[in-house]
């Protein structure tokens, strides 16, 4: 779908879920924080598989789309893309991605959320994008600066990581 410096994004598809439950379990330390319900759904094989087809289906009926991010050469799969929290009403969605420890520091996911949006505004029909980050979290943060995104606002105790205290989080949009 879209090409860049050796890598690519696409919708997600059947053959993703072994490479999804794969990057999970690599990565979860990494994800549990900030993806736990995508990695609670990709603690094995089977599950990932269901995981996979519950989102074709969301893809298919415009409720959530997810991509994936790969390596165009040996498909291994980089990062995982969402356009979620879709409100058709006001044409807005908000970005969430995860990119696992080996392709980290590579600039891929500023890359690819500037190739998102402009992908959501020109073919789906969005006229808002939003990230919405914990100002600790210093490489989200510079994805979001990075690609045009600007700061709004602090939402309040706005998400409760797994075992923790609600967080305030950052809310930057992007408009069309």
């Amino acid at each position: 779908m879209i090409g860049f410096d050796g890598f690519e994004i696409n919708p997600i598809h059947a053959r993703d879920a072994l490479k999804i439950w794969d990057l999970c379990i690599v990565n979860a330390d990494r994800f549990k924080r900030y993806f736990p319900k995508t990695l609670e759904q990709n603690l094995t094989p089977t599950l990932s598989e269901l995981f996979v087809q519950k989102k074709i289906k969301q893809f298919q009926s415009k409720t959530e789309f997810l991509f994936t991010l790969k390596e165009t050469e040996t498909r291994k799969l980089a990062g995982l893309i969402y356009i979620k929290e879709l409100d058709w009403d006001k044409n807005q969605g908000e970005f969430a991605y995860c990119i696992g420890y080996r392709f980290k520091g590579k600039g891929l996911m500023i890359k690819a959320i500037d190739n998102l949006s402009k992908y959501a505004f020109d073919h789906l029909g969005l006229e808002t994008l939003q990230i919405i980050v914990h100002k600790d979290n210093i490489s989200s943060v510079k994805v979001a600066t990075n690609t045009n995104f600007e700061w709004q606002k602090t939402s309040i105790n706005e998400y409760t990581p797994p075992g923790e205290q609600p967080l305030d989080m950052e809310v930057y949009e992007l408009y069309k």
